[in-house]
């Protein structure tokens, strides 16, 4: 008995320390070989000097220009962004098709007419409602931010002009949006649902002492739920305010000539750099093609498009195709409500896991300082192997903070999708955002290479890994991404 007892308990050994073998080869860590870091670092160092990234944005905002979408240069957009793919080497482009609500911007005009007449400047907010033919004018109540407007009666706002104030400050990562954009969605929304005539709002901008207004999106899906909505410039918010500082009824009148008409359908535009190991495998990339109409809309997001482009047209150069599919999209129709990305991500839930990892640039072009990233932990070794070839071109990696994927890719890493942040400097952005003054010269070239740099080393690091990023359904839906 003593025998058996004791080869037993050596059987139990054996299969234990099978067991853990067998894990410990099963899950062994993903890992990008030593080549692809070589190449990588190649690959960073000649987008540091090339000008591929601000060629192909320039080409965008002077081609084509602004980019509303279903605007009159809707198509146009597409078949310039066909075109590019083409010229720059994609071994496989195509369109896969977004429908939405179309809106449209017409003209725009508001005046204070009580007890100071004189002109405002403003832009109309997508999806807000027209005002009547001679225009709208009511009693204006103002509120300080968005809680304020929440917590009001209705009754104090039923009939009248709900204008919203609040201020943003300059910050590398723009924090302060989180202020002024919940203040232009949610607050028309609300503003309507108590009975307000129309609503006003500061820009959410941080250009203090300029008099071009941002435009933006409201909450507004339904053209029945719908009031006439507006943006002051921050100097005409000001005055506005120095107006109702004298403590007498100030009336205001919107004259807007804009809405819904009917739906769209547009596209998103796909260019792919084929693999040539795992080429039903994807690392996603890209920025959204459509632009808000004041501007050209080359910091949002021209350069997002550019940036991606670039990268993987430098992929595509090299000598051998990557492992994985490169897959640079531009979304459609971003800036009215994410359109292209939940389309994308309804289309794709189902190959998630074929997805290695991805991100969108939508934050400008200033330089990436920061990745966080969101991935499984057996991954993590090699998101710091990328974190060393990008140290060296100033980008810091977040240990702490999840990758949310950027705007529209935030879709898709809804679904499960492995994901990365790069954080651009955006100290500026909010300047230039949604304004006629989103123009090519706030682009930088030596910045935007930077960019593209980060772009094509991650993009090629990750096509090349042994292992996955941890791509699967729901794999990430309590990481607290919110991007």
């Amino acid at each position: 008995m003593r025998h058996l007892r004791l080869n037993l308990l050596a059987a139990s050994l054996l299969l234990a320390s099978g067991i853990a073998s067998a894990a410990t080869a099963a899950d062994k860590g993903t890992v990008i070989p030593q080549q692809a870091v070589q190449t990588a670092e190649q690959l960073r160092d000649k987008a540091m000097t090339d000008n591929t990234g601000y060629k192909i944005v320039e080409s965008l905002t002077t081609e084509i220009g602004a980019r509303i979408a279903g605007g009159p240069n809707d198509q146009r957009a597409r078949d310039w962004a066909v075109a590019k793919f083409k010229a720059l080497g994609f071994d496989k482009v195509y369109l896969e098709p977004v429908t939405y609500p179309l809106w449209e911007r017409r003209s725009e005009h508001a005046e204070i007419v009580a007890p100071f007449p004189q002109p405002l400047t403003l832009l109309a907010l997508g999806y807000s409602a027209g005002t009547p033919k001679g225009g709208l004018t009511a009693e204006v109540v103002k509120f300080d931010g968005l809680a304020a407007l929440k917590a009001a009666d209705p009754a104090s706002v039923k009939g009248k002009i709900v204008y919203i104030t609040f201020h943003m400050q300059r910050a590398k990562d723009g924090h302060d949006y989180a202020i002024g954009s919940p203040a232009r969605t949610q607050g028309p929304v609300i503003a309507a649902a108590k009975g307000a005539a129309g609503f006003l709002l500061r820009s959410a901008g941080t250009d203090a002492n300029s008099r071009t207004p941002h435009t933006g999106v409201t909450g507004f899906r339904d053209p029945k739920d719908a009031i006439p909505a507006a943006a002051l410039s921050n100097p005409d918010a000001d005055q506005l305010e120095r107006v109702l500082g004298y403590g007498k009824p100030v009336s205001v009148k919107l004259d807007l000539d804009c809405g819904f008409n009917g739906s769209y359908t547009g596209a998103n535009v796909i260019g792919e750099i084929t693999g040539k190991k795992y080429p039903d495998q994807v690392v996603a990339i890209g920025g959204h093609l459509d632009s808000w109409d004041p501007g050209t809309g080359a910091i949002d997001d021209g350069a997002g498009v550019a940036i991606a482009m670039a990268a993987g047209k430098l992929i595509g150069d090299l000598p051998q195709r990557p492992d994985r599919t490169i897959r640079v999209i531009a979304f459609a129709n971003e800036e009215m409500g994410l359109w292209g990305g939940r389309a994308y991500a309804e289309k794709h839930a189902a190959d998630v896991g074929k997805h290695q990892l991805g991100t969108e640039s939508d934050f400008g072009a200033g330089k990436v300082w920061r990745m966080t990233a969101s991935v499984k932990p057996s991954a993590r070794g090699a998101i710091d192997q990328i974190a060393k070839v990008l140290t060296p071109i100033g980008v810091a990696y977040d240990t702490k903070r999840p990758g949310g994927g950027g705007s529209d890719l935030s879709q898709m890493h809804g679904k499960g999708m492995a994901a990365l942040t790069l954080t651009q400097d955006g100290t500026d952005y909010f300047d230039y955002h949604h304004t006629a003054n989103d123009t090519l010269d706030k682009i930088k070239p030596n910045e935007l290479a930077q960019n593209v740099a980060v772009y094509a080393a991650f993009s090629y690091m990750a096509a090349q890994a042994e292992g996955d990023f941890g791509s699967a359904p729901d794999a990430f839906k309590n990481d607290g991404a919110n991007d």
